[in-house]
């Protein structure tokens, strides 16, 4: 962990505030007319995902954390826990839902991603972009639906519900956003 000024971070960076680990998601920077200069960060935290909006003076410092991101793979899930192998090390950890939050709902078996650590304690993961899951349940489509028309929700084969068009059928496989949760296409 190291101090900065307020000025130097960027999105991206990694702040510990308040015992927890934030990830910087906006910076702005403000020169007022009159006054001194201040700085608006808004951050996420890792572990419970909340959103907060900081302002600080220019010349303040934050704490600013090293994060290490290693390459791993999902294995299984065995009852409450999720396993995990480091693509380097073939060392195996699990995980719960807890720790995991609202990502579990993307994880399908050999699915590589990015496992987040800040000083040897893990603070997240980072999944990719885009993830194909199949289409478990879902109302039958409507013959002439097309997609400029309405959403109907479709549960995937994790467990998790999205809006998908309505001429996603049952036993489809569809592309996923997973930064935003949107249907994004037919894979």
């Amino acid at each position: 962990m190291l101090d900065v000024s307020a000025t130097s971070v960027r999105p991206g960076n990694y702040l510990s505030l308040d015992r927890g680990i934030w990830e910087l998601i906006n910076y702005e920077h403000v020169k007022p007319g009159k006054g001194g200069a201040f700085v608006r960060l808004r951050m996420k935290n890792m572990q419970t995902g909340a959103v907060l909006e900081k302002t600080y003076d220019a010349d303040a410092k934050v704490t600013r954390c090293e994060v290490e991101e290693h390459q791993a793979q999902y294995l299984y899930r065995q009852g409450e826990k999720f396993v995990f192998m480091n693509m380097e090390t073939y060392d195996q950890t699990e995980f719960g839902d807890a720790e995991l939050g609202t990502n579990t709902g993307y994880l399908k078996p050999d699915i590589e991603l990015k496992v987040l650590t800040c000083e040897e304690r893990f603070i997240g993961i980072r999944l990719p972009i885009t993830v194909i899951l199949k289409v478990t349940e879902t109302p039958p489509g409507v013959k002439g639906d097309t997609v400029s028309r309405g959403t109907k929700q479709a549960t995937l084969e994790t467990g998790i519900v999205v809006n998908v068009p309505l001429f996603i059928n049952a036993g489809d496989s569809i592309k996923l956003d997973t930064r935003t949760g949107d249907y994004l296409e037919r894979a």
